[in-house]
């Protein structure tokens, strides 16, 4: 599956966890979040305040 900025957190994690250590260093806590299952990428960004287009920099997709 290609991760975008549309996939899920839940996504992104079950595809590459070691993203986890990049959302961590963005200040959000999605490992265990509730949300992570239905919050894309980019709603949980928007949701914490971070610039998407530097959020998917740091995790090395595309939007």
């Amino acid at each position: 599956m290609a991760i975008t900025g549309d996939s899920t957190i839940y996504d992104l994690l079950q595809e590459k966890p070691e993203s986890s250590d990049v959302l961590f260093s963005f200040g959000m806590g999605c490992i265990g979040c509730a949300i992570a299952r239905g919050e894309t990428i980019k709603q949980a960004a928007d949701a914490h305040g971070i610039p998407v287009a530097e959020l998917l920099t740091a995790l090395g997709i595309e939007e």
